[in-house]
């Protein structure tokens, strides 16, 4: 299968977000929600064949904390097409993580909604992000933006490189919104990147006006260097909202340039999660 071969292939875009997981695997001891159908690798490729996606980056799921078995068997099936973003504690070691970067891991998830902010100034935490420095990963957050001042600020101050998810998650009306605010203000530190992805979990539409405006306030704040694009495929709790298809076109709509899409989909992931 094309899909599975090791030898690197061009970059024609990368899809930043996406999820693979099957029923039955052991969830995590608080989740707000557990699919009940799969979201197989080989359904996953196909639709990145189909729509001339050439690279993707697969984010641990919430459900399933961090056991990331699954996503790292997804990673040894395409090493060279795609990377991955893990749920640690932590508490892991140096060594765990150096593993995690053999396999193609390129980053940490911190997925807050519906949990407590942790204390991120614990010792415990400020070791985590100083060997997620020293491997040159990311910090991946999604919270509400009401938190975001508080959460990412905190992990930038620990001088991490910041992947906010979802746009921030931004009220319904994104001008009006002091966290979404913050982080426009936070690309002055040249160390956010923010995903266009997701849309439909912050506005129904998610090619109306209020994720249009939302996208042209990103991007002319942090710029196309500092944007990603994912299709959060598949799309958990808002299947009947959107599909892939959907997804990438709605791209087109939020940042109508086409140079600035080329880099959106190719150089600005391409060098964050290490496919070049």
């Amino acid at each position: 299968m094309s899909s599975m071969r090791a030898t690197p292939e061009p970059i024609a875009a990368v899809d930043s977000h996406a999820h693979v997981f099957r029923c039955g695997l052991s969830l995590a001891p608080v989740h707000r929600h557990a699919p009940d159908y799969d979201a197989l690798l080989p359904d996953y490729l196909a639709l990145l064949d189909a729509h001339a996606v050439s690279h993707a980056v697969l984010v641990q799921p919430s459900f399933l904390g961090t056991d990331n078995s699954f996503l790292l068997d997804a990673l040894r099936a395409c090493p060279e097409r795609l990377r991955g973003v893990v749920i640690v504690e932590p508490s892991i070691g140096e060594s765990e993580l150096a593993a995690l970067e053999r396999q193609g891991v390129c980053g940490i998830r911190l997925n807050l909604v519906g949990l407590p902010i942790p204390d991120f100034a614990l010792a415990e935490w400020q070791r985590l992000f100083e060997r997620v420095r020293a491997l040159d990963w990311h910090v991946e957050l999604h919270r509400e933006s009401r938190d975001l001042p508080l959460a990412g600020q905190s992990i930038l101050d620990a001088g991490c490189k910041l992947v906010v998810d979802h746009f921030g998650r931004p009220g319904p009306a994104p001008g009006d919104d002091e966290g979404f605010a913050w982080l426009l203000r936070s690309a002055s530190t040249g160390r956010v990147w923010v995903k266009l992805s997701a849309a439909y979990r912050n506005w129904p539409d998610q090619r109306g006006s209020a994720a249009r405006a939302a996208a042209q306030a990103l991007l002319q704040a942090l710029g196309a260097g500092r944007l990603l694009w994912g299709s959060d495929w598949p799309h958990t709790q808002h299947q009947d909202l959107a599909d892939y298809g959907s997804t990438q076109a709605a791209l087109a709509d939020w940042v109508p340039d086409a140079e600035a899409r080329r880099r959106i989909l190719v150089d600005t992931p391409a060098a964050l999660f290490r496919f070049a």
